[in-house]
């Protein structure tokens, strides 16, 4: 399946599947995009090769210029967003939101989310991808102390979806309780 979107007038940017064949596209993303703390070689290999994981790129001319992975943790009933990242040359072309609506929509069809939960974490100082998640729904949940390598803080955000990728409006919420 892919899903397409204009992330400039003229040049079309492509959500598709990714799978081990894109590692070494994969790596380089996350190096830039995480400096400070990339995967590791193996972890790369595991989200991409794993069953039950939701991988997804966006890709603009045959270049993966964006990356997001997910999964369901069963212990935690939640699913979870464990990277997304895009290209610095191509951030603010809605490629990040993009990758995070179709890494959502594909958790709640593919994995069935019993609870309708997703989370993922962002640096504090991160203050565009906050902003996205926020406005994608996100609220902080929690905050982990000293998370990343450099001693930096994590904040835990939490989005409701239903099973099947949407949203449920207040109503329906309600009917559940």
């Amino acid at each position: 399946m892919e899903t397409t979107f204009a992330a400039q007038p003229t040049r079309p940017a492509a959500i598709q599947q990714a799978s081990w064949r894109d590692m070494v596209a994969v790596r380089r993303l996350e190096e830039v995009c995480f400096p400070q703390d990339f995967w590791p070689l193996l972890e790369i290999i595991g989200v991409l090769s794993m069953p039950g994981v939701v991988r997804i790129k966006a890709v603009i001319d045959e270049q993966v210029v964006g990356f997001a992975a997910g999964d369901f943790r069963r212990s935690d009933r939640l699913a979870w967003i464990a990277t997304i990242g895009v290209l610095p040359e191509y951030r603010r072309r809605g490629i990040g939101a993009a990758l995070l609506q179709e890494c959502e929509q594909r958790l709640g069809k593919t994995l069935a989310v019993p609870d309708g939960r997703v989370r993922l974490c962002v640096r504090p100082s991160n203050a565009p991808a906050i902003q996205l998640y926020e406005h994608s729904g996100y609220q902080q949940v929690s905050v982990w102390n000293r998370y990343y390598q450099n001693g930096e803080d994590a904040l835990v955000l939490e989005k409701q979806i239903y099973p099947g990728g949407g949203r449920q409006s207040a109503g329906e919420r309600r009917d559940r309780l």
